[in-house]
């Protein structure tokens, strides 16, 4: 066995004008942005699946301009989260994981579930909504994370709740919206939403190193030391991979900053 995961930097999405001078090369073509964007990252979050449906053959060609190991995180659509009854989600759940996304094969990473900043922890009405995700689809294995923002969700039995589904709990680090750092599910999803458009590396250095010694932690199957958990409950020590975006705040330098990062465990 590994003695410690993979441990993957990255951005949301890949266009963003203020991108072509702080990142992407003088006249590169919008169209092999991904492709020089992935040369230079390890994962991407892609945004777009939040807000409205693609076809098989978009999944297809964005599998094809990556390189092997390359991975795709996707923001499921708002219609499954953004409900008062998320057992009522299923056939929203099912158009999402059917639009295509197994044509990403290989490439296709965790799927996060974000709910609104609204949405209240309810435990039996969230446990509908957990019981809603399945598995695998068209014989690919599914990785689920969750991302709640309301402090309701910050209790002990909403980590249980999670684990007991085996998906992971998204750890953000925002100015406003809560952090849960307990490990629920065979990975870790971090988005570093604390970032500053005059910092070079989005992140000031001893909060980057920070962050490095936290993703090396749980990469190893530990539990960082500085990060408060809710529930004591010792997860199993295995090797998990790690996920980490830069997002939100700082967006202009993110790709600076996922580059910094990733280099870290070069």
């Amino acid at each position: 066995m590994s003695k410690s995961g993979k441990i993957r930097a990255g951005i949301g999405g890949w266009t963003f004008d203020p991108w072509n001078e702080s990142f992407y090369p003088d006249k590169l073509p919008k169209t092999r942005q991904l492709e020089y964007a992935s040369e230079k990252l390890r994962v991407i979050e892609v945004n777009g699946t939040y807000y409205s449906s693609q076809k098989p053959a978009t999944f297809a060609k964005w599998a094809a301009s990556v390189p092997e190991g390359f991975i795709f995180s996707l923001k499921a659509s708002r219609y499954c989260t953004n409900r008062k009854k998320l057992a009522e989600a299923e056939g929203s759940i099912e158009k999402f994981l059917n639009q295509g996304i197994t044509e990403l094969g290989d490439r296709l990473g965790p799927i996060l579930w974000q709910f609104m900043p609204t949405k209240k922890f309810e435990p039996d009405d969230f446990e509908d909504f957990l019981k809603l995700l399945p598995q695998t689809h068209d014989g690919i294995q599914l990785s689920h994370a969750i991302e709640v923002r309301h402090p309701s969700f910050v209790v002990p039995e909403f980590v249980e709740l999670v684990r007991r589904y085996g998906a992971t709990i998204v750890c953000a680090d925002h100015p406003e919206y809560p952090m849960i750092a307990d490990v629920t599910g065979d990975f870790i999803y971090c988005r570093l939403q604390k970032g500053a458009d005059d910092n070079p590396h989005c992140y000031p250095d001893d909060q980057m190193d920070r962050w490095a010694g936290r993703l090396k932690t749980w990469a190893e199957g530990g539990a960082p030391d500085d990060l408060p958990l809710l529930d004591e409950t010792k997860s199993e020590k295995t090797p998990r991979d790690v996920f980490a975006f830069f997002i939100t705040n700082g967006k202009v330098r993110a790709p600076a900053g996922a580059m910094a990062l990733q280099q870290k465990f070069s």
